[in-house]
């Protein structure tokens, strides 16, 4: 009776013809072109940290004073009356908030429609163009926008905010106080109560990020899966059936993100707010009324003119504004890197 020979498996088999079979990384040098750009995007990478940690810090250090003066009360007091020493950013905070959380409302529902025609509805001769000029519209500078809502744009506006504030009136958003039943509602006592409000300035913020929200968005609708649209429409469903169900979903972050974006520019925006609102300060709801303030529109025009105890004061509200900005801008980074993925679409 013979010993059995050992059963070779097709495993063993391989290996020991060809030796070990486990996976081999496959490396190749880098060529002078590639280390090059790797060390430049690094570098250029490193240099914008350092930047914005410079700008951070300095701001930060040039805050101190004026904290350890005010204490609390440079966040809780409204009134800026630095003569007197009294100086206080909740009225400017306020109305940074009311003028960017308007022109959002204003400005995200026009850019995703925006969106949503240039990259589903536009014949394919059309696209690229409106595509530049949606584009060169970011490269606009701000004053024009401001002087276009002020020249143009606030004296029609006007009888739209005195039909809100008549109708509506009863909702605190849009209460004006003046008498909107006056028989010459622009001659009533107080006015003009509709001119340099938070809602005016608003308009002309919209305008300038609407582009920035526009490309966000269309980027994102512009990756959705072709398949899943393509299927949806042999199945029988409409254009807008099929951007609902497929585009939609898959667009999503794309939309939060470009929202808080075009947020982090609204609430830093400067020369087109200065050129149209009436400065106070003064804690209100009332959007529709004549009077407000924003951090960067109290830095511009106090800047020239301030004492050193002043300039650290309006510093102290740059860095506020600073922190604001980095906030919303690294949040809209991370929703819109989660663009690329895990987006469910039903048909």
């Amino acid at each position: 009776m013979s010993d059995a020979t050992p059963d070779h498996g097709a495993g063993d088999l391989l290996t020991d013809t060809y030796g070990d079979d486990s996976p081999r990384q496959i490396t190749s040098p880098l060529t002078l072109e590639d280390k090059l750009f790797v060390h430049g995007v690094r570098s250029i990478g490193i240099l914008v940290l350092i930047i914005v940690s410079s700008i951070g810090i300095f701001l930060g250090v040039q805050a101190g004073p004026t904290l350890n003066h005010y204490g609390l009360s440079y966040f809780t007091e409204y009134r800026w009356l630095p003569s007197q020493d009294i100086v206080g950013i909740a009225a400017v905070v306020l109305g940074t908030i009311q003028v960017a959380v308007l022109a959002l409302l204003l400005a995200v529902p026009l850019a995703l429609l925006s969106a949503l025609f240039i990259t589903d509805w536009a014949p394919g001769w059309m696209r690229p163009t409106l595509i530049r000029l949606t584009d060169l519209m970011a490269a606009v500078p701000g004053i024009v926008f401001g002087l276009w809502v002020l020249v143009f744009v606030q004296p029609h506006a006007t009888h739209v905010a005195h039909w809100l504030s008549k109708t509506f009136g009863w909702i605190p958003l849009f209460h004006v106080r003046t008498d909107t039943d006056y028989p010459i509602w622009s001659q009533a006592p107080g006015y003009p109560s509709y001119a340099g409000s938070a809602a005016m300035a608003s308009i002309a913020v919209a305008m300038m990020i609407f582009p920035m929200a526009t490309s966000v968005m269309r980027e994102v609708f512009s990756e959705a899966p072709a398949g899943e649209k393509e299927a949806a429409i042999a199945l029988g469903a409409t254009r807008w059936a099929m951007v609902r169900t497929v585009v939609l979903p898959f667009g999503k972050s794309g939309i939060v993100g470009g929202s808080m974006l075009a947020l982090g520019r609204a609430l830093g925006e400067t020369i087109s707010v200065v050129l149209i609102i009436s400065q106070t300060f003064e804690l209100k709801p009332y959007v529709l009324e004549a009077g407000t303030s924003t951090i960067s529109a109290l830095i511009a025009s106090g800047f020239k003119e301030a004492s050193p105890s002043q300039l650290s004061a309006l510093l102290t509200a740059g860095f506020v504004l600073f922190c604001m900005t980095l906030v919303v801008n690294t949040g809209a980074a991370l929703v819109v890197a989660r663009a690329r993925g895990n987006e469910v679409t039903e048909i």
